[in-house]
């Protein structure tokens, strides 16, 4: 039985079955280490990290995830946003920004400079999605603006128009001759269909 360690040993080694098995358990340790090596080197960055390591960028951050609703793609995409959210901040920024965090052309963000109102508008679903986009907005947001958030929708509406009439008869005066409950104040004709 051969392994990659057995091949550096003199021949007369490889019938001796403790020197077998020793080379045996060496070859699984050091697939185990480089294997743990790769997983450390594969954890500094966030893109390719696994869970735990996520965990504990999370903890580093103060972010209380919900694995019950959050993948872990969007898990790593928030604290790519958050290691992102570095001053200066211009208006070309937070749109890059958003369309990385949202989706390309999901989001609009404008500004109302003689009022000073930071105005985003976005067709968002998905509450964890919102709550990031909310907490980038309020981190890069000026002291002295407001944010406002416009809601937009992508379904279509469609409109039909119907006139309909109806008489209306009084059945009382205003003379103080009707007796109060008597009757209904007014009674309504039959409906028709004019458009």
């Amino acid at each position: 039985m051969s392994n990659r360690i057995s091949q550096y040993l003199p021949e007369f080694y490889l019938d001796i079955m403790d020197f077998v098995q020793l080379t045996d358990t060496e070859a699984k340790e050091f697939d185990d280490t480089h294997q743990s090596l790769v997983q450390v080197f594969n954890d500094a960055f966030v893109l390719t990290t696994d869970e735990q390591a996520i965990e504990i960028r999370e903890k580093e951050l103060g972010i209380r995830a919900d694995r019950t609703t959050e993948t872990l793609d969007f898990r790593k995409q928030r604290i790519l946003n958050r290691y992102q959210t570095t001053p200066p901040f211009t208006l070309r920024w937070l749109q890059r920004q958003l369309d990385r965090l949202v989706g390309v052309g999901l989001t609009i963000v404008s500004v109302d400079y003689p009022n000073r109102i930071l105005f985003v508008t976005t067709n968002i679903e998905d509450a964890p999605l919102f709550n990031e986009v909310l907490h980038t907005i309020n981190t890069i947001k000026p002291a002295n603006m407001i944010y406002q958030q416009k809601t937009s929708v992508n379904d279509i509406i469609g409109l039909e128009e119907h006139i309909s009439k109806q008489a209306i008869t009084w059945n009382y005066k205003l003379d103080g001759t009707w007796k109060l409950g008597e009757k209904p104040f007014w009674t309504l004709g039959s409906e028709e269909v004019v458009k």
